[in-house]
């Protein structure tokens, strides 16, 4: 595949599915912009949105309460003719496990287990926000996006 930037703004082809604000269409990373060009290209899925579902969710560490900007909103129709709704977030398989705790408490182990706390916490009110909507959560990693 070639190389993409990790960031930048993705220009929607099937302006139609997209919900949102197509001059906002921005990838942060070149995992979210293969999965924007999955999404743009598939007819199974019907709409989709990028980082336009916010979730407000409690951060222990920070001791306050943040807003959740998901990744993706995505609907589709499956072969059976069912429709579903997602919300999806894209993150590497590594931050999806806690953090192997080292000898020394160094500061690489201290932000790595910030963000593992912060990304359960995020993905908590996630999922409770999908349940409530009778959507479905889900994190897509290298392994599901065929990256390796």
């Amino acid at each position: 595949m070639k190389n993409f930037p990790r960031v930048g703004k993705y220009k929607v082809k099937n302006k139609e599915k997209y919900v949102g604000d197509l001059h906002e269409c921005h990838y942060r990373s070149s995992w979210e912009f293969r999965y924007m060009k999955y999404l743009d290209a598939r007819p199974s899925v019907l709409e989709w949105g990028s980082e336009n579902i916010v979730i407000p969710y409690y951060n222990p560490v920070e001791k306050k309460t943040r807003r959740y900007f998901v990744d993706f909103y995505v609907k589709v129709v499956s072969k059976s003719g069912q429709i579903k709704k997602y919300i999806v977030e894209i993150k590497p398989h590594s931050q999806c496990l806690p953090p192997k705790k080292p000898k020394r408490n160094t500061n690489k182990y201290r932000n790595a287990l910030k963000a593992y706390v912060r990304n359960q916490c995020k993905w908590k009110a996630a999922k409770k926000y999908a349940e409530k909507r009778d959507w479905e959560f889900i994190v897509l990693t290298e392994k599901e996006l065929g990256i390796r």
